[in-house]
């Protein structure tokens, strides 16, 4: 958005003991990038006194007041800079270079609508994708026509709400979906899908406990909560409710399903980007793939729940729809203990009380595999040239970093952020980076390649292995987050010796 234009004069500005120096030579105020001296008196400038000492060239000629960095030290929406901290006399490309880099960039916050800075409306909404399949998905930034269009989907267990605060910060630029695949989230059935007879349980049993019954219903004959069927599931949403190709972003089990959808539908696809994705998914064999080894297993996934698996799934549903055990697989994959994570836990409970969750659980469970691995549909995405983008948080305890490393093994042109301190779900817990990323990687993929990626300030970056501290403003405080762009130059086999050594080092502090 520009907030600021510039004359063509050289631009007015003093900041007395600062040395600071424009190196974008943009017309945007948006996308300028400010170098500070950190040997002068502070390497961040105080509100007061850059308010007071920086000065532009307006188009008229007359100077005015630059109240960019108002709200500086309350939490700012940092929309109008880039700051990058480096040494005043240090050439760029040698930071660049540099593995080790104390570069630090100020990145925007998140709008905080207490602070003046709207966020986008988000609309939840319902789409009839078959006879009594409802999928529920969230939508924002309806208004921006000729924007680029990206689709989110979730993890496992959680829904759309796992992106609302990507819904409210980029719905503001782009125009955002977020959907609930079929069985989880708000996509659960309205009715049950194998009712019990009368006389099997008592009323209250009866309405607490569906798919539980002798006899699926006509339109459950073949329902199967399984990757192929969200894999159908997307595709048709993107063509008949988005109706234009778009980015994908999955975290998790979004991201596997992200890359199988790319895979099978590449015309539908602008980009993937893989937010800790979990690099398998499902253990029984494809009936497509593998007719005679399917025909072993007696059930997969199907409705109604044989008998066999009703008892073992209500003791199992139990255990991990209790709330306490909710926190703390929050608790765990959450690396920054201090993200408020209430909505979200209201949300994850709300679902479990749904009549249909447990047997949805169950389907889920035992659904077989895709038709292709997650290294397949990789390789598929990669041969029909579909962008791809790396977004790991570092301290996941579960797609820990080596699963993102091996995917930049087989796709070394793919951009690789590595987040820390960051854990499973880092659009969530760092939804400021992720979101800032993001939108570099489609200003950079839109541009067709004339816009650097994020973080890399000339071609050349991409071969090399960068650190970054991005710096950000949450609820008035500066929070700090490392990011490293693995490049393209350095061995997959260091960077594995790498990550070695630093869980190594960690352990070993930990047993201190």
């Amino acid at each position: 958005m520009d907030l600021l234009s510039f004359c063509s004069c050289s631009p007015c500005y003093h900041l007395g003991s600062l040395n600071l120096k424009f190196v974008d030579k943009s017309l945007n105020l948006s996308t300028s990038k400010l170098f500070v001296d950190r040997k002068s008196r502070g390497a961040w400038a105080r509100k007061k006194s850059v308010r007071r000492s920086l000065r532009v060239c307006d188009r008229q000629g007359g100077s005015r007041l630059l109240g960019a960095l108002e709200g500086f030290n309350k939490g700012i929406n940092s929309n109008i800079f880039n700051y990058y901290v480096v040494d005043g006399n240090e050439d760029l490309r040698n930071v660049s270079k540099r593995e080790d880099s104390t570069t630090k960039v100020l990145i925007p916050s998140l709008p905080d609508e207490s602070e003046g800075n709207q966020s986008s409306k988000v609309t939840s909404c319902f789409w009839e994708w078959k006879p009594k399949y409802s999928v529920h998905y969230e939508k924002s930034g309806s208004e921006n026509v000729n924007s680029p269009a990206l689709l989110f989907l979730p993890g496992f267990g959680v829904g759309s709400f796992h992106y609302e605060k990507q819904l409210k910060d980029l719905g503001r630029e782009y125009r955002v979906w977020a959907l609930d695949f079929l069985g989880q989230g708000m996509s659960l059935p309205s009715e049950d899908p194998a009712p019990l007879a009368k006389e099997e349980y008592d009323s209250e049993e009866k309405d607490s406990l569906w798919g539980f019954g002798e006899e699926a219903r006509p339109w459950a004959n073949e329902l199967v909560y399984s990757m192929d069927l969200w894999r159908d599931q997307v595709c048709d949403f993107i063509e008949q409710v988005i109706g234009e190709p778009v980015y994908v972003v999955g975290n998790s089990l979004g991201g596997f399903v992200s890359l199988y959808f790319g895979a099978c539908s590449p015309q539908l696809v602008k980009g993937v980007t893989l937010l800790n994705a979990t690099p398998f998914w499902g253990f029984l064999p494809n009936p497509t793939r593998s007719p005679r080894l399917a025909k072993i297993f007696p059930w997969a996934g199907t409705f109604p729940l044989p008998a066999s698996v009703r008892t073992l799934t209500e003791i199992i549903w139990q255990k991990i729809s209790d709330p306490t055990s909710i926190r703390e697989v929050l608790k765990q994959v959450y690396a920054d203990h201090s993200t408020k994570i209430d909505k979200v836990f209201c949300r994850i409970l709300e679902t479990t009380q749904h009549p249909a969750a447990a047997a949805s659980f169950a389907s889920i469970m035992f659904a077989p595999k895709g038709q292709l691995s997650f290294q397949e549909a990789l390789s598929r995405c990669h041969m029909n040239n579909i962008p791809i983008c790396l977004m790991y948080g570092k301290e996941d305890p579960w797609v820990k970093p080596i699963w993102g490393l091996k995917v930049k093994q087989q796709v070394p042109e793919a951009p690789y952020y590595e987040i820390s301190p960051a854990g499973h779900c880092p659009h969530d817990e760092v939804p400021e980076v992720v979101d800032y990323l993001l939108r570099g990687w489609i200003r950079h993929l839109d541009s067709q390649g004339s816009a650097s990626l994020p973080l890399l300030d000339d071609p050349e970056s991409v071969h090399y292995d960068i650190s970054r501290d991005l710096e950000f403003f949450k609820e008035g405080l500066r929070k700090s987050v490392r990011v490293r762009f693995f490049g393209s130059n350095s061995s997959v086999w260091n960077r594995l010796g790498s990550y070695i050594k630093s869980r190594i080092t960690d352990l070993g502090i930990k047993s201190r």
